[in-house]
């Protein structure tokens, strides 16, 4: 097996029971870091040490992802324009938040043989929203609902957080 000692450095082939003693002499543990090398490769290390800083960068990377968050608003085809309104603006702030936001609109009894109705409140909602979001799934049936949705427009955001910083920076 090919061994590596505690400081990092490649000691070169030697037979197993070489390594073992090696770890021995030094305090620590064998630990087999390539066992689909030829020939494996293995490292003279504290296991506990390593585990540790294994276990911490897979904090820090779980850390540093970003979670996009879905928000949805519910509408009905006879839902009043007052009403939709409002939605829109939770709409636009969620957007600018850098979330997605799912637009539903679900049929209740025979309203659901009329889905133009539906379709063009899902298109004038992405008309209202098009200067801070992009549709990412065009408006489509499911079941008894049509649903579209929004995701906000990484460009523009950037120009707006840019503007944001300037304002601040000035007062």
């Amino acid at each position: 097996m090919r061994l590596i000692d505690e400081k990092g450095e490649n000691i070169g082939v030697v037979p197993i029971e070489k390594a073992f003693q090696a770890a021995r002499d030094a305090d620590l543990d064998l630990v087999e870091v390539a066992p689909s090398a030829n020939p494996p490769v293995c490292k003279v290390m504290d296991l506990g040490k390593f585990l540790f800083e294994q276990a911490k960068k897979e904090r820090q990377a779980r850390k540093s992802q970003t979670k996009i968050d879905v928000k949805e608003i519910r509408l009905r085809p006879k839902t009043n324009e007052h009403h939709r309104n409002f939605k829109v603006r939770d709409a636009r702030r969620w957007l600018e938040d850098g979330m997605k936001v799912k637009v539903t609109i679900r049929f209740r009894g025979r309203e659901v043989t009329y889905p133009e109705i539906a379709l063009e409140d899902l298109r004038e909602i992405a008309e209202e929203l098009k200067d801070i979001s992009k549709v990412e799934t065009a408006p489509s049936m499911e079941g008894r609902s049509m649903m579209l949705v929004l995701a906000p427009d990484t460009s523009r955001s950037k120009i707006k957080e840019k503007e944001k910083q300037k304002e601040a920076a000035s007062s």
